[in-house]
């Protein structure tokens, strides 16, 4: 067995499902990897798919399983399940970051730990499920990985709302209110956004996403964990 065959054989076991090892290998190329090597496909087209395929499923499942609940509270509620931020949990909880097929300069800066690059490989992960195995199996897989983020909200809790936790964080320890500086790059149709947190006007940490929503988040949960690890029990 080859590094590569390991890698997709620890992957699967990991994720629960087969793939064919040819959607399982696309959906784990990120584009730096595929402009790399000559312009090989990579997983943005899986990802598109993936992320209809999480909306339905989540949608669904809260709407049969919260007959009481209005609209607005399923609206969100699945927001928060479906945010990168969250996604990227889920990503970390199985090991993904370590799987992602990335270029040069994205190893360079840990990109196989940035919640964008996270979020989307699952959602890429996804839509490989469904075209492999079909609807009925990539809405239990959907399932499977979203499951933990309502079972586990010790865990999960700060990365389905990190603003409010961090907020309730910051209060509870004297630290102020969280302010976020956001900037962003890149062309109109593809803008990336880097987001700066801070407490008590001294920055506390950083994170990027695909909209200043997301960024903002990121840079939250970072800010979060760092509290939460350095605060006594």
């Amino acid at each position: 067995m080859t590094g590569d065959d390991a890698s997709r054989a620890s992957l699967a076991t990991s994720l629960g499902v087969t793939v064919s090892p040819e959607l399982l290998e696309l959906a784990m190329t990120h584009r730096s990897f595929a402009y790399e090597h000559g312009g090989l496909p990579h997983n943005e087209r899986l990802e598109f798919l993936g992320d209809s395929i999480l909306g339905q499923a989540v949608t669904v499942m809260l709407y049969r399983e919260n007959p009481t609940l209005d609209e607005g509270e399923l609206a969100k509620r699945r927001a928060s399940l479906v945010s990168s931020v969250a996604l990227a949990e889920v990503a970390r909880s199985i090991g993904l970051g370590e799987h992602i097929r990335l270029g040069r300069g994205e190893v360079l800066t840990g990109g196989s730990d940035k919640s964008s690059i996270l979020a989307d490989t699952v959602e890429a992960l996804i839509g490989a499920v469904y075209l492999d195995r079909g609807p009925e199996v990539a809405t239990d897989f959907v399932l499977s990985l979203i499951r933990p983020l309502l079972l586990s909200p010790e865990r999960f809790g700060a990365a389905m709302d990190p603003k409010t936790s961090l907020q309730e964080m910051a209060a509870r320890l004297g630290r102020g209110l969280p302010t976020y500086a956001v900037t962003d790059s890149g062309p109109d149709h593809s803008k990336r956004f880097h987001a700066v947190v801070s407490l008590g006007g001294v920055p506390a940490a950083e994170g990027d996403g695909s909209s200043k929503k997301q960024a903002e988040m990121a840079a939250a949960l970072e800010a979060w964990s760092a509290l939460q690890s350095s605060t006594p029990a």
